[in-house]
């Protein structure tokens, strides 16, 4: 009998839970602590378990290399174009941001699609800078 079943099937359990909290805490961000940073590492953390339950090559399957460098770079590409915008918006008298209604989830103007570049920034980053210490690279 493997050693690994209990873990395994606690990993299946576990890790949708972690990934919905740590997307929970980026799209609640701009209303209670947390927001993009805080969402990330804790989605970064869930890959990391993943890798140390399943193995790199189950992770690596969903989530190649590849793919997390396209998010990184995509996510901080809108960002840019995004925050860069809104402060533009101010000098050029385009058309501003709105500010949204207190305590709705979908307001707050800008900052739940930057949360959401932020997180994703951040968990990918936070694998990658994983993967390379646990491969001994550094």
């Amino acid at each position: 009998m493997n050693k690994d079943i209990i873990l395994k099937e606690v990993g299946k359990i576990i890790i949708p839970l972690v990934q919905l909290f740590g997307i929970y805490v980026i799209i609640n961000g701009h209303l209670s602590p947390g927001g993009g940073f805080s969402g990330g590492t804790v989605l970064g953390t869930s890959l990391i378990i993943m890798h140390l339950i399943y193995g790199e090559d189950l992770v690596r399957s969903i989530y190649s290399r590849k793919k997390l460098l396209v998010g990184i770079s995509s996510s901080l590409i809108f960002y840019t174009i995004i925050k860069g915008y809104s402060f533009l918006s101010y000098e050029l008298e385009l058309p501003h941001p709105p500010l949204g209604n207190f305590g709705s989830i979908l307001s707050a103007g800008f900052i739940l699609p930057l949360n959401i570049a932020v997180g994703i920034v951040v968990a990918c980053v936070f694998y990658i800078i994983f993967s390379i210490f646990i491969k001994d690279e550094v």
